[in-house]
């Protein structure tokens, strides 16, 4: 069983950055396959980013948050970021990591692949 707790959200004007945190517990972190989700009310779950087992290492985006958002992780401190800049309020959305232990992490913008997810937090972009 892996905990993730979320951190970080808030409300923030367009234009504005935010850093989501989210911290894993357990010893396995470097192992773990992660990634980010919002989702919006009356909206269906959309992919955000996600970020390969090794720092460094590959990295995917939505269109919508390309060249916008950064996704990073350090895993000595069993940790993964995403760093949101020029926020819209198109942006607002409940937040949530996800941690993907066994997939592949070739379909890492499908929901369904990950194992573990966190409550999320809130993210209010004012216009």
């Amino acid at each position: 069983q892996v905990m993730l707790v979320e951190s970080g959200g808030g409300l923030v004007q367009a234009g504005g950055s935010l850093r989501l945190s989210c911290a894993s517990s357990g010893d396995t972190f470097s192992s773990y396959f992660m990634g980010w989700f919002r989702q919006a009310p009356g909206k269906e779950r959309e992919f955000v980013a996600a970020i390969s087992r090794r720092e460094g290492t590959s990295t995917h985006y939505s269109d919508s948050v390309k060249g916008r958002f950064v996704i990073s992780r350090d895993n000595a401190k069993s940790t993964v970021y995403l760093q949101m800049n020029n926020l819209k309020p198109e942006d607002s959305a409940v937040y949530r990591c996800a941690a993907d232990m066994l997939g592949s992490g070739t379909y890492y913008y499908m929901h369904e692949e990950y194992d573990y997810w966190g409550q999320g937090t809130q993210v209010t972009v004012s216009s």
